[in-house]
């Protein structure tokens, strides 16, 4: 699979303002400084198509993106678990989250984002059984896989496979934005979904 052509096509805060349901969808979710908006920018081409931030939670709605003329979606859903975004605010997209996981009848796949170098925190496993709990199959995309040596890969892999719980036949992903890798196996996976 390959993206051609990526544009903004509605961002929302509530259902009344998602774009008429049309093709498919295929969302990412993921902690706010997980690097959601660098891997959306990568698997598209396009550098500035997600605001890329030094500070984390920068993305505060849900984006709907319009891949290859409308061929599919990507919708970049807020980030989660930064803590210096106030409780009710926090709260709030955890919401609008959640009623777009119960309410988009299109959407095929969620890739979860977590680092490579981390265990799953708390909010990712509350993410992670979301999904499952909405029926869809897991898809972890393991970011920043540059961070360590490609030996330490399985223990990382098998750390993160362990806190989520996962089963035999989900899938995690390693990816590096800065290498440029591990976008093909991910492409692949979204060819699957769709």
């Amino acid at each position: 699979m390959k993206i051609g052509r990526a544009e903004l096509l509605a961002v929302a805060v509530k259902k009344s303002q998602y774009p008429v349901s049309g093709p498919p969808e295929i969302a990412f979710a993921g902690r706010s400084n997980v690097g959601k908006s660098s891997l959306l920018n990568l698997l598209t081409g396009r550098r500035k198509l997600a605001k890329v931030s030094g500070s984390p939670g920068k993305t505060v709605t849900i984006n709907f993106y319009a891949i290859n003329g409308d061929a599919f979606r990507i919708v970049d859903l807020p980030g989660y678990g930064y803590a210096k975004v106030a409780r009710s605010r926090s709260e709030q997209w955890g919401d609008m989250i959640e009623a777009y996981l119960k309410n988009r009848d299109r959407l095929r796949k969620v890739a979860l984002l977590v680092d490579i170098r981390h265990e799953p925190s708390a909010q990712d496993r509350q993410m992670y059984d979301w999904l499952k709990y909405y029926g869809f199959d897991g898809l972890v995309v393991a970011t920043k896989s540059d961070k360590i040596p490609r030996g330490g890969w399985a223990k990382n892999l098998k750390a993160i496979r362990d806190g989520l719980s996962m089963g035999k036949d989900d899938v995690v992903v390693p990816v590096s934005t800065l290498q440029r890798s591990g976008v093909e196996d991910l492409l692949g996976e979204i060819e699957k979904a769709l």
